[in-house]
């Protein structure tokens, strides 16, 4: 049995007395889309949180390729390769194209005694990796990322990620909010990053997207994991009444809420 990029074991999450997750136990393997399915409120922003760095488990662990990590911030994350992408794609709608792709981690070139923003390389380098992923309409880098479809900017943001090295590729409902054509671009897309050898957590509640790309599955329901199955173990039915017992997570997150307020303030330190 091949050792799993990602493995969680035992994974659970607690807000002072609320229990948010439940023994969590997940495996990714690379070249593969693992399809995280649940309703609003099954405990799937609070998993993506601690996959990204953002809060520490309260128990168990994360290991990748066989060996435990621990993540102390979303940049302790990225590091390990682990890069999550968002649900509007974490681009930024007034910079261009090429200062998007390389926000924070900018390509420059001497100018007499200074270094400045390289701009011509940033844009082809840009271009370049969008078209990759079957963007072909792309090909000027300072045209603005706010002129772009909502499946154009899952596009760059992706690419973003594949071009610095993320090897977990997490994708927050990639296809919430796009039309059927945009959609079934997006996930043409997470096949390429399937085919590219990353292993992909897809998270969705849209059953259809999920069977179209998945290869292994996990529902979660009330912060619990439901059932995990493999690609054609269920049907699209089985799959939809699994999912149906999550909507009791939303109360929770409201509670959440409230007491990081009264005891906090904020949301809780990682760690």
């Amino acid at each position: 049995m091949t050792t799993p990029l990602l493995r969680l074991a035992g994974i659970n999450k607690s807000f002072g007395p609320i229990d948010v997750l439940h023994d969590i136990s997940l495996e990714v393997q690379p070249g593969e889309v693992l399809c995280l399915l649940g309703d609003n409120g099954a405990g799937k922003s609070t998993l993506i949180k601690i996959l990204s760095g953002v809060y520490a488990p309260t128990s168990g662990r994360i290991e990748m390729e066989g060996k435990p990590v621990a993540f102390d911030s979303p940049r302790s994350a990225s590091a390990h390769g682990i890069a999550t992408v968002h649900q509007f794609g974490g681009t930024f709608p007034l910079m261009s194209i090429g200062r998007s792709f390389f926000v924070g981690a900018e390509p420059t070139r001497r100018w007499g005694p200074l270094r400045i923003y390289d701009r011509k390389r940033a844009n082809e380098i840009a271009v370049t990796a969008v078209r990759e992923f079957g963007i072909t309409r792309i090909d000027d880098g300072d045209r603005l990322v706010g002129g772009l479809s909502g499946g154009e900017r899952q596009a760059l943001a992706i690419a973003r990620a594949v071009h610095f090295g993320a090897r977990v590729l997490i994708l927050d409902e990639p296809t919430a909010a796009l039309g059927v054509k945009e959609a079934a671009h997006v996930l043409r897309i997470v096949l390429q990053a399937r085919r590219r050898g990353l292993a992909v957590i897809f998270i969705t509640h849209n059953v259809t997207h999920a069977r179209t790309v998945g290869d292994h599955f996990a529902v979660l329901i009330r912060g619990a994991k439901a059932a995990d199955f493999r690609k054609g173990e269920k049907s699209r039915e089985e799959i939809t009444d699994l999912m149906a017992g999550g909507e009791a997570m939303a109360e929770l997150d409201a509670e959440i809420e409230s007491y990081m307020v009264t005891h906090e303030g904020h949301p809780p330190p990682v760690g």
